[in-house]
């Protein structure tokens, strides 16, 4: 299979015209012509753009052949060959086909032939010869290096530098044939050739020769290293490439493809020994470019990345040039530049000279990554104008110039270049930032490390902020607060912040004392409100004081997180009562906004979680249960007997109020707090609840000394036995007679209290309170006399209003309904209809035993003096035959009442008789 490919790799077409390996191509000037020699014996010639395609059988394996110069234009189209059969065949179109002349025979296989101008050059086993195409005449000889090696193992190569230059490459040998017209003496011979051939050079190498070619050092090649072997690899193929060159250049040196071959018995012409070790095949080094001077100095070497080079002998690979229009056509921006190819069973390799991109590499391979990268940076520009494809990977000098900065331990500067170096790539960012991290250079990095264009893995910003945590908390918190919240693991980061809180030593406190132990709470207050947990955050805003966290409470609806946080809440808005307070603010008496906050939502804030929460503060404590108990008496019964104590502790004037509206306590722990703290009024109430009235009014009367207490206390309790001793008490004491007096009323009589009073007694004030005594009788017989005077006013004006309302007309249809049966009152026609007080009309049926009712008699035969009195009396009459059978009144009432329980009884009614 033959494949055409230009010079950037790419597939232009492909010819499949040989059955075995190919193992020469030829191709015109033009390019369009390509000839093919095979070791099946075929030579085929191919047409990029045409369908010919001329092939010759020559029946042995062909090792080489050449196209006519300018093949394309020419009309003899001619083409030589040879190989094994030891035949140089030419082949020249004619009129009636391809005419076959055998030009050489009889010295072994042909290995290799070049054409140029009207000179054939080949070489056989016995050396090289010249043959002109215009004399028909073979015009020189060149022998064979004496003790070189086989031919078929090193094969010779042959290259025209010019129409009068011949490079002969064998074994390890070069020469340089010069063709030169001979003498006009000389040639007047008749059988002499008018060109001669001269060897102007003969050169010794190290190594054996695979290809050559003439190397020009002009001033576009930089000096002596003008070659950089391109190791893209192309194609996989074998054999070589034939191409004419065009003006010859100056030939200054000698581009060799060097061969170092792996078994020196193969130069010795020991092939034939006995060891079996030296029969087993050696592996060979890698083949090398070499610049040899006209003196035989090498001025440079390059080693070629061939692939699996350890297999291929020397006359597997190929070495020719490429006209400079050629690489012109191919590659724009190349004119002028020479090019070389290198062939090998599995390669093909471009070779091509030096330029600024060349000069970068040199400054890598040097490690003077500064200098190339400012290099690379102004050419940039140039191959971007140019359209040049291939550009030298900044980034590559990059990394390494930052893994030389890393190895001289300059981790400030290579930290500083990576924006630079890794720009989009995030895995090139990554990877470094590891580097970095592995040395303990990661705060180097860091403030280049990008959070956004390009965006990192999680992992690596994790790990930014887990050296924060370790080493500068302060920019820890600084840098959760600037990155975006969606580049790591927020739950990750809070679970190591929160492992690190707990080792701090007070962190154990409600209130941070520390600086890192602030820190620490207001980063994972930050994290958990970037996470949207502010139900989580709020214990740290409390903790850290905040002043907005009633707010984030409201806002966010967090009374379900706070019921943990209860006591943090009070606390805090203690403080800030405080601190208002200390600042001359006005402070009002109401319970703290935390408390009022506690009791407006139990039932997302258990009351006992709270309780549980502030036993260990009483104070805070007293005021949510009082604020409960403000709310709903019935909310702290189970807290009761703890209210007593809080009370009497916080706030004793108030305890009594407490006693008062509350039932739950225990009245004899009450009494045993009270009786503690010498609470008297609250030990009195006590007393007289529990039944023990004497022993209160005693401590009244002992202990307080207050007759107006004791009088009170008399009155709630409705004894007459405490009635009693406190008159007997007061017997002696005429403060209390007074008293007494002052405050008689419907639970004493004045008499009693008077009468009990003994002679010579002195009270001060008895004569007014005797005339307050008479003045208050007075004033109540009076009060008595207009209540009544009053009371028979309403009295005679609901009696009028009763009366009317009950012999007031209403109207009333023939399709009004009877409220028992709710048929119309007018069915059945001229029946029995009761009319009641109530406003109630029925059916008379429908009243119990209406069915014995006497029917009402028609006004026709009462008139005639048949029925019934006529007139009025006539209708009294019959209504109070109907009045004595009805006994239960109103039906419709009475079913009310029986509904209700009770009984209505219709007192005055009257029934009035309708007729239709």
């Amino acid at each position: 299979m033959l494949h055409i490919l230009d010079l950037l790799g790419q597939h232009i077409k492909s010819f499949t015209a040989h059955s075995a390996s190919v193992s020469d191509i030829s191709i015109d000037a033009t390019g369009d012509f390509i000839a093919t020699a095979s070791i099946d014996g075929q030579v085929v010639i191919h047409s990029l753009s045409g369908a010919e395609t001329p092939s010759f059988n020559l029946k042995r394996p062909v090792r080489t052949v050449a196209l006519e110069p300018n093949f394309a234009k020419s009309s003899t189209r001619s083409v030589v060959s040879g190989g094994m059969a030891g035949n140089l065949v030419l082949h020249e179109k004619g009129w009636l086909g391809y005419k076959e002349t055998i030009l050489h025979t009889g010295e072994g296989p042909i290995w290799q032939v070049r054409w140029r101008e009207n000179l054939i050059a080949w070489a056989n086993d016995l050396g090289v010869k010249i043959y002109d195409t215009h004399t028909q005449t073979r015009i020189t000889f060149i022998d064979r290096p004496a003790d070189s090696p086989r031919a078929d193992l090193f094969r010779c190569t042959l290259h025209w530098q010019d129409e009068s230059t011949l490079l002969i490459g064998w074994a390890d040998q070069i020469k340089v044939a010069r063709i030169r017209a001979r003498p006009r003496k000389s040639s007047s011979a008749s059988n002499l050739s008018p060109l001669l051939v001269e060897i102007t050079a003969v050169f010794q190498l190290d190594c054996m020769i695979a290809g050559i070619l003439p190397h020009p050092l002009s001033n576009s090649v930089a000096g002596p290293a003008a070659l950089l072997a391109d190791a893209s690899k192309k194609t996989n193929g074998s054999g070589s490439v034939r191409s004419t060159a065009s003006a010859p250049p100056v030939l200054t040196a000698f581009l060799v493809l060097a061969y170092t071959p792996p078994d020196m018995s193969l130069l010795a012409g020991h092939e034939a020994t006995p060891d079996p070790a030296e029969h087993a095949r050696k592996q060979a080094e890698r083949p090398e470019l070499r610049i040899i001077s006209r003196a035989g100095e090498e001025l440079a070497a390059d080693a070629l990345g061939i692939t699996n080079y350890e297999r291929w002998n020397c006359n597997d690979y190929v070495l020719v040039d490429i006209e400079a229009g050629s690489v012109k056509a191919a590659a724009p921006g190349a004119a002028g530049e020479r090019y070389y190819i290198v062939l090998s069973p599995k390669d093909l390799v471009v070779v091509k000279p030096r330029d600024w991109r060349d000069h970068v590499a040199w400054l890598v391979e040097r490690k003077r990554y500064e200098e190339a990268l400012d290099e690379i940076e102004r050419r940039s520009g140039e191959a971007d104008a140019a359209g040049e494809k291939d550009v030298v990977d900044a980034a590559q000098i990059g990394q390494k110039y930052i893994e030389h900065l890393i190895s001289e331990g300059d981790f400030v500067k290579a930290a500083r270049l990576c924006p630079k170096v890794c720009g989009q790539d995030t895995k090139r960012w990554e990877d470094w930032i590891f580097v970095f991290a592995q040395k303990h250079q990661l705060q180097a990095i860091i403030p280049y490390i990008p959070t956004e264009s390009p965006t990192l893995g999680p992992l690596v910003y994790e790990i930014v902020l887990t050296y924060f945590l370790a080493h500068d908390r302060q920019a820890l918190l600084q840098t959760i607060r600037t990155w975006p919240k969606g580049i790591y693991d927020i739950a990750a980061v809070i679970v190591a912040i929160q492992s690190e809180l707990e080792r701090a030593p007070s962190s154990s406190t409600m209130k941070p004392s520390g600086p890192d132990t602030v820190i620490l709470m207001e980063c994972l207050a930050e994290l958990y409100t970037l996470n949207r947990q502010p139900g989580k955050a709020l214990p740290y805003f409390l903790r850290l004081r905040r002043p907005n966290v009633f707010d984030l409470i409201k806002e966010n609806n967090l009374f379900t997180d706070v019921q943990d946080q209860a006591l943090l809440l009070v606390e805090f808005d203690q403080e800030l009562r405080e601190k208002r307070k200390s600042e001359g603010e006005g402070i009002d008496t109401d319970p703290v906004s935390a408390i009022t906050l506690l009791v407006d939502h139990i039932h997302s804030i258990p009351i006992l979680r709270v309780v549980e929460q502030l036993k260990s503060r009483p104070y805070y404590l007293y005021l949510y249960l009082d604020a409960l108990f403000h709310k709903d008496p019935h909310l702290t019964s189970a807290y009761a007997d703890t209210q007593v104590k809080l009370y009497a502790e916080y706030a004793p004037r108030r305890l009594i109020d407490f006693l008062r509206a509350s039932n739950y306590y225990n009245l004899e722990e009450a009494y045993n707090v009270c009786s503690e703290r010498d609470l008297v009024p609250e030990m009195v109430f006590l007393l007289g609840r529990m039944g023990n009235n004497k022993k209160a009014l005693n401590l009244i009367i002992e202990r307080l000394g207050d007759v107006n207490r004791a009088i009170d206390f008399a009155k709630e309790q409705h004894d007459d036995d405490l009635w009693e001793d406190l008159l007997r008490y007061s017997e002696t004491r005429p403060a209390f007679i007074r008293g007494l007096l002052e405050n008689v009323g419907a639970e004493i009589d004045p008499i009693r209290l008077i009468r009990r009073i003994k002679n010579g007694l002195e009270i001060p004030g008895l004569k007014s309170a005797l005339i307050k005594i008479l003045q208050d009788f007075n004033l109540q017989a009076s009060l008595l006399e207009g209540c009544q005077t009053i009371m028979s006013g309403d009295c005679a004006d609901l009696v009028l209003k009763l009366h009317k309302n009950q012999t007031s007309g209403f109207f009333l249809s023939a399709k009004t309904a009877c409220p028992i049966c709710n048929k119309p009152i007018s069915q059945p026609p001229n029946g029995l209809v009761l009319l009641f007080l109530c406003r109630h009309v029925v059916h008379a049926h429908c009243v119990e035993r209406g069915d014995e009712l006497p029917h009402q008699p028609d006004p026709t035969l009462v008139d005639m003096g048949i029925g019934g009195q006529p007139g009025l009396s006539g209708k009294i009459a019959f209504t109070a035959i109907l009045r004595a059978k009805i006994t239960q009144g109103c039906p419709v009432c009475h079913k009310k009442g029986r509904e209700s329980g009770h009984d209505v009884f219709t007192s005055i009614y009257q029934i009035l008789l309708c007729a239709r």
